[in-house]
């Protein structure tokens, strides 16, 4: 993040030369379509949700999945669709408790037999909404924090080939005698920018995602 960006800057000033890598599972590194880490925890929580589904279909549950981010709604987005979540709340869609409740009950109404609401830590209490969940609606509200679980496990290929191929442009960096960059995948193609250009960046806003979830709900 910002911080070690800051960090490896400073230390090339100094004389050191430092290249950075956006390795962090909440993606909400300016620059990069993509870090490192953010495959593997997506796959982590597609694999616990569609367990969850399991038992919420047999229970008329709603199940609301608190998902890691760090104030950016990467994950909730992209796990959204992969597990046909019908309600997503990121920092980008903003907390609306009425506008959730008559969705469930919209979505009741037309016989469904369970509901995931995807959720971004830091922007709701989980489980104040799903007690809110079970008394206004027909749905048994659950709360489920995956928390540090998401951190952990084996990386999947996608993350280990984008690790090397990140490394790999690092050290051709290095030997070339370039410091204070940071290595980024933009358009499936590795690139570096000065680190400095990178945090003055605007944070990227997945607009496509969110229309895109909109259409598949």
């Amino acid at each position: 993040g910002d911080g070690t960006y800051r960090g490896a800057d400073s230390l090339t000033k100094h004389g050191i030369n430092c290249i950075a890598l956006p390795g962090t599972i909440d993606n909400d590194i300016q620059g990069t379509d993509f870090t490192i880490g953010f495959d593997t925890a997506l796959t982590t929580i597609v694999d616990c949700v569609d367990k969850l589904k399991d038992t919420s279909s047999s229970h008329h549950r709603c199940s609301v999945v608190e998902v890691m981010g760090n104030r950016c709604g990467d994950l909730a987005i992209y796990s959204g669709i992969s597990c046909g979540a019908e309600i997503l709340i990121t920092p980008e869609t903003g907390y609306d408790e009425e506008a959730v409740l008559e969705k469930l009950k919209y979505f009741e109404s037309r016989k469904k037999n369970h509901a995931i609401v995807m959720v971004s830590e830091k922007v709701c209490d989980v489980n104040a909404l799903a007690d809110k969940i079970s008394k206004s609606t027909g749905f048994a509200g659950r709360a489920t924090i995956l928390g540090h679980i998401q951190r952990g496990g084996a990386p999947t290929p996608t993350d280990r080939v984008l690790a090397a191929r990140m490394g790999a442009k690092a050290v051709e960096l290095l030997i070339n005698g370039i410091g204070g960059h940071c290595v980024a995948i933009k358009n499936d193609e590795i690139i570096s920018m000065p680190i400095e250009e990178c945090i003055s960046m605007p944070r990227r806003k997945r607009k496509d995602f969110y229309k895109l979830f909109e259409q598949l709900v």
